[in-house]
This record gives structure tokens, C-alpha cells and sequence, in this order.
């Protein structure tokens, strides 16, 4: 523990035995001095920082000085009522400040009292109450803007990190301010009733303890009560005006003193109007004449001044814009630059562009939660596929059709759609019992047959079964699948070291061990884009690395180590694609597989298939049609091969069936039930 932090708690527990403890007079005349001078160092550091959370530390130093004070007016109460007298410092505010008269001093305090409680601290209270439940309420919209820009990339994630814990701060400020101005409150209370207490005990004290007279009694115990309330309760007063200043301070880039003379004092035509109003009334008037054309003398030299500095400022920026014209009248020496070129060579790696019919859904002013959803795909795709997806750019486009959309990967266009304005889309999953009217239309994520209701027939078509979904969904969704279908290319060298990065904090031995003595990042890379080519989940990289660190020693081919990696995935292979446990398949004939194991060529680049058109015509034929068979019984298309030919028979069938499931036996678990439909047969 640091020496400040140890200081710290000493200091709150000595305030704390300082209630208890009795005080030399001396020491307690240096504390008191220390009470003002924290109020005023309190005061100016509140009235010179430009935002509150630069004093996020008020609301505890609230409590402790409220704590520090209360303590100092137990010491010097028992001073009082104990030994008559309570050191110089009271003493001082007794005879100098009200010129030892106690009615005097007593109205002085009741004013100060006054103005503290009913004035300053009912409006901190009051505003810190009001500032809390506005930042609470602003927090979501607050948090909305963040990831509109984080997605649009204005900000990075560092940024919108930054930006979100400045909200949360915000938010636990203002509502510990809320509790923390009650002390204030209950310190004026408690002030009152302290010096109440010490007049009437130590009147009585005086009268028979010390055997004074009725006018020396009064007179000395109230002037040390008048004088040690006003020693408590300025520092408080302080202390009020600066928990003020802080809650009321609005947005601004400079201190409150730089942001009162630049907003109260900057227009000259004020200046002179306010300075003829004065003159008029201390020369035609009966009010003093000196005062009032004094000022009237000095508003006018002001305003003389500020208008010099517009009239500059004016110059200055007529100045600085023919300068820019003058810059923008070369257009061409301005393209011939190289740092205007270099900016059109990056490629977003994903892109949506809409028409500006479509503009509504990502505008969030406009209430469109496109935005929103381009956060959840991202999720989404983290949790099931385990890669990060780099940010989504939205881009508007003239050149489309107002309800057209277009998605592109890397700067090319790998899918589009379109939707219809205060249309859904209804869906049969299968079950809709009826019919219902709407315009045909074609699901475009999944290729599903669809209709275009109308809103008054959105709550019929619910009733009767179908899946409705709005226009927003439909876009989300067709994005999440292409996303998903292009991760592999997605996914960088750069992603997959940071993916590496996080994996080696917890297993950093593994990591050690693996890169880059056995693997470089790049053969990594390339066996986590083949498992992602065919949707299986990187998420569980520690198994990924821990299973590439057994068999990088036997093997440097990744598409061989990718096959020892799915074997070692079996488990959550077999969970994701048969979630029931048992499951329909095709399965090659063995004649087909020990063919294909005889036609595998070896080369420098890499192992690879080779087999005769008529061959691979017969095996897609018939493939097709135990496709065909799987798909008329509702079963999801799997093909069961052996291990060695699982790789190759994919990298045929994938030209023509993309989609097709190809595992191996080694792939399933031993629990799962497998039946075979049919066999694939040349």
C-alpha cells in the first residue's frame, strides 16, 4: 500500500478520536486554520476545473470535512463549556470579526446560517437531485450515440471504451452527489443546534461554576459561541458554494472565471447600452452621481474594447477564408498529391450499402435500430463462430435504388436485396394453417419463398403461423449469413495473433511451445480459415493450439493438420449437427473411397485429387440423388466419408453443392445413433 493511501486513513481516524480526544488550544487553533484553508483550496478547485468529473473525489471529501468540521465543533464546544475560553482563532472571530459584540455577532451568524441552508445548499441539493435523474435517464441514448459512431467509425473501440466509462462515471458522480449534498444540509442543522447548546449550558456553566456575574456570563460564552459558529460554518459556507458551483457547471472547455468574463462581458452593444443607462441615472437623477458615472465611464470603455477585437476577429477570419480560396482555386495541384491518393487505396473489409429510401433504418434520430443490430451480428458471430468480425461500414448510395441494398466483402459485392416500404415479409416455416394475400416475393438470406403483407395484416398472419419479420430484420439477417459465409476471408493475420494474444495469457506455455518454433501465425491462419470455410466454431482455440502442438511435429501440410483438428472438435462437431443424437446420412460406396484414396497425387505445392471427368460426372450424379432423398425426408444433407478422404471428396463437391456437410467417421462421436440412407456409387 502507497504512503498516501496509509495517510489517508490515519487522517479520517484521527478525525474520527478527534471527537473524543481533548485538544491543546494551540493544536486546536492549527486545525481550525487547516478547516478554512481546505474550504478555500475546495472552493478555487471547483470554480477552475472545466468538468466535474475532474473532482469526482468531492462527494467523499464532502463527507470527510462535514466529518473534520462536526469534530472540530465537539473539541471547541468542550473548550468552551469546560475552560471558558477556546484559543486565539475563535477568539479572533469573537472581538475582531464582530467587534465583540455578541447581538451583533449572533445576527451575523444566524444570516450566514441562513443563506447557507435555505439558499445554497436547498439549490445544490436540489440541482444534484435533478442532474442524477437526467444522467441516469440520458445513459441509454448516451450509450446508443457511442456505438452508432463506433460502428460508423468515427471513433475506435479504445474511444468508445473511454467514452462509456466517462458515462458510467457520470452517472455514479451525480447520484453520489445527490446522497453526499445531505451533508451539507445536516451540517447547517447540527450548527444551529450546537450553538443553541452552548449558549444555554454555558450561560449556566459560567453563572455556577465560575462564579460569574449574569453580564459576564452572557457576554463571554456568547461571543465564543457567535465566534466559533462563524469559525465552523464560513469554511461550510465555502464548502456549499463550491458543491454549487460544481453540480451547476454546464458543458465548457475552460474554467468558470474564463467562461463568466467571455459570456457576460462579450457583446459591445450591451456594454454601451449599460453604460448610458448608468450615466442617465447618476446625472439625472437623485442617486449618486459619482458611483453611477463611474461605471457608466467604465462599461463604456469596455464596450469600446470588445468591439476593437470583433472588428479584429472579423478581419482575421476574412483573412483566413481567402486564403482557403485561394488554396481551393488548384484543384488539380491538390489531386497530384500523394497523401489524397493514398486514402481512396483502403478497402472497407465490410461494406452495406443502401438506397436512400433506407437511409430511416440506420438513422437512429429517425428511430432505426440498424444500428443496434450491426452490434448484435458482431456478437452473434463472437459467440458462435468465435472471430471477431471487423466493423461494418454503412454507406449510403444514389446510385441504387431507393429500397435496394448491396453488401460487399473487400470491396466487391457478394450479395444485395431489396425490401419493401411499410411492407413485412411473412414466412410458412411449414405449419401456417391458410393462406394469406401479399405480393411473392423470395427471402433473401436463405432463398425462402415469401409474401409482402401489408401492417393491418402483420397480426393475422401471426395468428395463422407464418414468421413476420420488418424490414430491418430482413436486412440483419441476410447480413449475418453473408458474414458468416465470408469469415474465412475475413479473418487476417493480424486477427488471429491478437486471438493468439488473448489465448496466451491463460495458457501461455501452450502458445510457447507452439508459435512460432513449430507454426507460424500464417499456417495457423490458414487451418482456422479452413475450419471456418466449413462454419465450424474457432472459439475453443486453447483445444485448437493444444491439438495443432501434438501433430505440427508429424506434419507440416495445414490441410492434413486442419483434419486432425476437426477429429480433435468431434464433440462439438457432433452437438452442432446432431443435437438429438441420432441423424440420417450418405455414405460412399468402398469401392468409391479406396478409388479416391488411389487417385490422391502428391506434390511440392501440397496433396490433391486426381480422377477422370467420368468419374467425378457418375459421382455427382449420383450424390445428387441421395441428396435429393435426405432432403424429401426433412434431414439436413450429410455426407459420412472415411478420414483420409473427407478433405478431398469437400473440395470436389464443393464447386456444385457449397453447402453440403462432408465428415468423417472419426468426426462423430460414438454415442450418436447414424443411419444411412443411401450410398454414393460411381
Amino acid at each position: 500500500m502507497k504512503f498516501g493511501d496509509i495517510l489517508v486513513a490515519l487522517l479520517v481516524i484521527g478525525i474520527i478520536l478527534l471527537m473524543i480526544i481533548p485538544v491543546n488550544l494551540g493544536i486546536l487553533d492549527f486545525f481550525l486554520s487547516i478547516n478554512i484553508s481546505l474550504a478555500m483550496l475546495i472552493l478555487l478547485i471547483s470554480m477552475f476545473n472545466t468538468e466535474a468529473l475532474e473532482f469526482s473525489v468531492f462527494p467523499s471529501l464532502l463527507l470527510i470535512t462535514t466529518l473534520f468540521r462536526l469534530s472540530l465543533n465537539i473539541s471547541t464546544t468542550r473548550a468552551i463549556l469546560s475552560k471558558g475560553q477556546a484559543g486565539a482563532v475563535i477568539q479572533a472571530f469573537g472581538d475582531f470579526v464582530i467587534g465583540g459584540n455578541a447581538v451583533v455577532g449572533f445576527i451575523i451568524f444566524i444570516i450566514i446560517i441562513i443563506i447557507q441552508f435555505l439558499v445554497i445548499t436547498k439549490g445544490s441539493e436540489r440541482v444534484s437531485e435533478v442532474a442524477a435523474r437526467f444522467t441516469l435517464d440520458a445513459m441509454p441514448g448516451k450509450q446508443m450515440a457511442i456505438d452508432a459512431d463506433l460502428n460508423s467509425g468515427l471513433i475506435t473501440e479504445n474511444e468508445a471504451r473511454e467514452r462509456r466509462q466517462k458515462i458510467q462515471r457520470e452517472s455514479d458522480f451525480y447520484g453520489s452527489m445527490d446522497g453526499a449534498s445531505k451533508f451539507v444540509k445536516g451540517d447547517a442543522i447540527a450548527g444551529i443546534i450546537i450553538t443553541v447548546i452552548n449558549i444555554l449550558a454555558g450561560f449556566a456553566i459560567g453563572m455556577v461554576s465560575l462564579d460569574l456575574s449574569f453580564q459576564e456570563a452572557l457576554r463571554r460564552y456568547t461571543l465564543l459561541t457567535v465566534g466559533d459558529g462563524l469559525v465552523s460554518q464560513i469554511p461550510a459556507l465555502m464548502i456549499s458554494v463550491a458543491t454549487g458551483i460544481v453540480v451547476t457547471r454546464a458543458a465548457s472547455d475552460s474554467n468558470l472565471g474564463h467562461d463568466v468574463l467571455n459570456q457576460l462581458f462579450k457583446q459591445p452593444k450591451v456594454m454601451f447600452i449599460l453604460a448610458g443607462v448608468l450615466s442617465g441615472l447618476g446625472l439625472l437623477t437623485p442617486l449618486p452621481t459619482v458611483p453611477l458615472t463611474s461605471l457608466g465611464l467604465f462599461f463604456s470603455y469596455l464596450g469600446y474594447l470588445f468591439r476593437r477585437e470583433v472588428k479584429e476577429a472579423i478581419a482575421r477570419d476574412e483573412s483566413a477564408a481567402a486564403t482557403a480560396s485561394g488554396a481551393e482555386s488548384t484543384p488539380a495541384e491538390d489531386l497530384r498529391k500523394p497523401e489524397n491518393i493514398i486514402p481512396l487505396l483502403q478497402v472497407d473489409p465490410i461494406e452495406l450499402e443502401f438506397g436512400y429510401g433506407i437511409i430511416p433504418l440506420a438513422d437512429p434520430n429517425q428511430g432505426g435500430d440498424l444500428f443496434d443490430r450491426l452490434i448484435m451480428i458482431r456478437r452473434q458471430v463472437a459467440l458462435e463462430l468465435g472471430v471477431v468480425v471487423p466493423m461494418i461500414r454503412l454507406r449510403d448510395n444514389i446510385q441504387l435504388e431507393s429500397n435496394e441494398y448491396v453488401i460487399k466483402v473487400k470491396g466487391s459485392e457478394v450479395a444485395h436485396g431489396q425490401i419493401m416500404f411499410d411492407h413485412y415479409m411473412a414466412m410458412n416455416p411449414g405449419t401456417a394453417e391458410g393462406d394469406i394475400e401479399g405480393i411473392e416475393t423470395v427471402e433473401p438470406a436463405f432463398g425462402l419463398p415469401a409474401l409482402w403483407i401489408t401492417s393491418d395484416k402483420r397480426e393475422s398472419a401471426e395468428i395463422l403461423g407464418y414468421t413476420v419479420v420488418d424490414s430491418s430484420s430482413i436486412i440483419s439477417t441476410h447480413l449475418t449469413e453473408v458474414i458468416k459465409r465470408h469469415t474465412s476471408e475475413l479473418l487476417t493475420r493480424q486477427d488471429v495473433k491478437n486471438l493468439i494474444d488473448n489465448v496466451k495469457e491463460s495458457h501461455e506455455t501452450l502458445v510457447g511451445e507452439l508459435i512460432p518454433s513449430m507454426m507460424s501465425i500464417g499456417e495457423v491462419q490458414k487451418v482456422l480459415s479452413n475450419l471456418l470455410d466449413e462454419g465450424v466454431s474457432i472459439r475453443d482455440l486453447a483445444t485448437i493450439l493444444e491439438i495443432l502442438a501434438d501433430y505440427a511435429r508429424v506434419t507440416r501440410d495445414v490441410n492434413i493438420l486442419t483434419e486432425y483438428v476437426r477429429q480433435g472438435l468431434k464433440r462439438q462437431i457432433s452437438t452442432m449437427l446432431f443435437s438429438s443424437r441420432r441423424g440420417k446420412v450418405v455414405t460412399l460406396e468402398q469401392g468409391l473411397e479406396s478409388h479416391l484414396m488411389e487417385s490422391i497425387q502428391q506434390s511440392d505445392a501440397g496433396s490433391y485429387l486426381s480422377i477422370d471427368p467420368v468419374t467425378s460426372q457418375n459421382m455427382m450424379n449420383s450424390l445428387a440423388t441421395q441428396i435429393q432423398k435426405l432432403v424429401s425426408l426433412g434431414e439436413q444433407p450429410i455426407v459420412v466419408t472415411a478420414p483420409i478422404v473427407r478433405y478431398y471428396f469437400k473440395k470436389i463437391t464443393e464447386q456444385i453443392i457449397p453447402d453440403l456437410i462432408v465428415l468423417s467417421y472419426n468426426e462423430i462421436e460414438a454415442d450418436i445413433e447414424i443411419q444411412s440412407i443411401g450410398m454414393v456409387s460411381v
